[in-house]
């Protein structure tokens, strides 16, 4: 343990140290060093072995290392003031000290490395603010937290003043170098107030709208009308809010004119206010000569427009001609071609080999077909035929050449126009008049074998449309004179089952009362599909009577559900009834109306998986109709398939793996019975929402 008088000695020791860092930190004037001293000062006295200080650098907007003392320093390091998520920069804007023990999991550089590290915030009076000056970081964190705070209390006012000093003197240098670079410039460059005073100007500028003291009295009121000038020039584009006007000045020195742009922008400023730069650029040499030029250009397009005028009025001539026609020189080069003798004598740009060819080909027939009519006598045309190619596609075309002469007002041959009419279409057309005279012939010739053939093909199908007629008749006849024949077998066979399930013939096993069931259903199910074909069989002979009687509609819709209650409770389909308290009684064969109305319940049921039956009857006292409607909310049936169904032996699928079985003749036998009743089936479906079948009668029916 040390003595008393050691530790006073210690204390007086560390007092004359801190009075030694203030009076340093007083009287210095660089930035570095005095971070400098004060990192050596922390590692002598509060135990740092290594220590860094970071500057708050507000106008590159960064927190930058300016000094540093130990080991694993780097001294470039620098960190973005608007990352707040960083840890250094969040404690150098924060108020607390801030303790990094363990730095194994943060990858973010650090300026001690990776060591340990205790981060002190500096901040130092400004006015009545107090700014952020830096950042002090210690390692290891057990050092002296009082030295620590006493040190970045006292090393940040000399920090701040001594980096705003040297933002001030960065800040004139830069000014000087702006300034030389504005006066290095030919035009001139002015900065004024929006009253129009002049703030900043280049030397040029100067030398216009800037008096000088002991200047003649010519020159200064050539500024002053200079200065009005430009004022009322700058109001203008004000007003008019137009960055580019044309300004008449006058020189100073020669007293001459002078012709400027003036070229204004606004330049806002948050402390100084809202100022105008201006650019004013000499265009009064380039005034002159865009006047020549202009003027110049200005004959020179009357010139080309009387030239174009004449040159659209020969094109327009030449154009409007369905031929080809070449003008050529008198040594036989072309000068002009209309589009028609363009596409036989010109190539095109990416045009295949053999399209130069054939064009070249068809240049030397032409050059010697008008060779020749240079030498023929004045006045004389030369008429002939030139063997020319298609250039596209290669083929032969027959040209008609018919070339004439132009001569000069002294006699000499100035042109040859030539025009070439294709022969193509005339051969073709006496062609096909020889073919279509062939060919009219042998269309006679073919007409009057055709028509002998009909005659006797007419004859032959109306010989076989009797025979089938009297087939399907006898068809008919004959399922409607065999329809006991098929259904005796049949009932014996329901009896004789019946009685066998009834226990007649003695007890029988499990197994064979299983298969006698099955026996007894597809035997119902077959007679069910002959009575079916019966009835269909015997409305097309006609042999299907009608017993007509009066009964009430409700009565027979009611007892249609009760006998399908069965069926009914193995769907668990809900199956309601809307029938009318007005419903009348209808006058129509009764027993052929249930089958109806039982057939369409029937396929309700059959066809919807869940959901409900709703079967109800109106009555219309305007047409004296009954109109029976069975709605379901079954799988529904396609647009396509709708009028098929009512189709014999048809269903809406027809494939042999169809879900749904039955013969496809219930929906025929309905629209059959329904028309012998004056009536009619109607349809309405859709494919996933379900089907309205709606059966209309008559309330009397007219047929006896």
């Amino acid at each position: 343990m040390s003595s008393p008088a050691a530790t006073a000695r210690s204390a007086v020791g560390q007092a004359e140290a801190r009075l030694g860092l203030a009076e340093f930190l007083l009287s210095c004037d660089d930035l570095q060093e005095c971070a400098r001293r004060s990192l050596e000062w922390l590692t002598e006295y509060a135990g740092a072995r290594a220590a860094g200080c970071l500057l708050v650098d507000g106008e590159h907007g960064r927190l930058h290392l300016i000094a540093s003392t130990g080991v694993g320093m780097p001294r470039d390091f620098w960190a973005d003031l608007e990352d707040r998520t960083h840890p250094l920069v969040a404690a150098a804007l924060g108020t607390a000290v801030v303790t990094f023990n363990d730095r194994r999991g943060d990858r973010r550089p650090s300026p001690l490395g990776r060591l340990p590290i205790v981060a002190q915030p500096m901040y130092a009076r400004v006015g009545r603010e107090s700014v952020p000056a830096g950042l002090l970081v210690v390692s290891p964190p057990s050092a002296n937290p009082r030295l620590l705070s006493w040190v970045a209390g006292i090393v940040a006012p000399p920090i701040v003043r001594l980096s705003r000093s040297r933002l001030l003197t960065e800040s004139d240098r830069r000014m000087r170098r702006e300034r030389t670079l504005l006066d290095a410039v030919p035009d001139p460059i002015l900065l004024t107030d929006p009253e129009g005073r002049v703030l900043i100007a280049n030397s040029r500028a100067k030398a216009l709208l800037v008096g000088a003291e002991g200047e003649s009295e010519g020159r200064r009121r050539a500024v002053a009308l200079n200065n009005m000038l430009f004022s009322s020039a700058l109001a203008q584009s004000a007003m008019q809010e137009v960055g580019r006007r044309e300004l008449l000045l006058v020189d100073p020195v020669e007293g001459s004119d002078l012709l400027f742009e003036l070229l204004s922008t606004v330049a806002p400023d948050t402390r100084e206010g809202t100022s105008l730069v201006s650019i004013l650029r000499n265009i009064s040499d380039l005034r002159r000569a865009s006047e020549e030029i202009e003027e110049n250009y200005r004959r020179l397009r009357i010139a080309e427009a009387d030239v174009r005028a004449e040159r659209d009025r020969l094109d327009l001539i030449i154009d409007s001609v369905a031929d080809p026609i070449l003008v050529t020189d008198a040594a036989g080069a072309l000068v002009m071609m209309n589009t028609p003798a363009q596409r036989l004598f010109s190539v095109g740009p990416g045009s295949p080999p053999e399209h130069a060819v054939r064009v070249q080909a068809n240049d030397a027939h032409f050059s010697a077909f008008v060779s020749n009519l240079l030498f023929a006598p004045e006045g004389e045309r030369r008429r002939g035929e030139i063997g020319l190619v298609d250039p596209e596609t290669g083929q032969s075309l027959p040209v008609e050449a018919v070339s004439g002469k132009i001569y000069s007002e002294h006699g000499e041959v100035t042109a040859i126009v030539t025009v070439l009419h294709d022969r193509t279409e005339e051969i073709e057309r006496a062609h096909l008049y020889e073919e279509l005279k062939k060919a009219s012939a042998l269309l006679e010739e073919r007409v009057r074998q055709a028509t002998s053939e009909l005659v006797g093909q007419n004859e032959l199908l109306r010989r076989q449309r009797i025979e089938l007629e009297q087939a399907s008749a006898a068809k008919s006849q004959f399922l409607a004179n065999m329809s006991h024949e098929f259904r005796t077998p049949l009932n014996a066979i329901l009896g004789y089952t019946s009685l066998l399930l009834q226990g007649v013939s003695g007890p029988m096993s499990a197994p064979q009362e299983r298969n006698l069931g099955r026996v007894d259903s597809n035997a119902r199910h077959l007679l069910a599909i002959i009575n079916d074909i019966l009835d269909i069989s015997r409305i097309e002979a006609g042999k299907m009577p009608l017993h007509l009687s009066t009964f009430p509609l409700p009565a027979l819709v009611q007892e249609v559900v009760a006998e399908l209650e069965p069926l009914i409770e193995r769907s668990k389909l809900s199956v309601r009834v809307d029938v009318g308290r007005k419903s009348p009684s209808l006058a129509s064969d009764r027993a052929k109306v249930k089958q109806i109305v039982l057939n369409l319940v029937t396929n309700a049921i059959k066809f919807t998986p869940s959901g409900s039956v709703i079967v109800s009857a109106r009555y219309d006292t305007d047409r004296k109709e009954v109109t029976i409607a069975v709605r379901d909310t079954g799988i529904g049936i396609k647009p396509e398939d709708q009028e098929r169904v009512f189709e014999d032996f048809r269903q809406a699928d027809n494939s042999p793996a169809r879900e749904y079985g039955g013969a496809g003749l219930g929906l025929a036998i309905c629209r059959r019975l329904a028309q012998m009743l004056e009536g009619r089936v109607e349809l309405q479906s859709a494919v996933g929402q379900g089907s309205t079948f709606t059966l209309t009668l008559p309330v009397r029916l007219r047929r006896r």
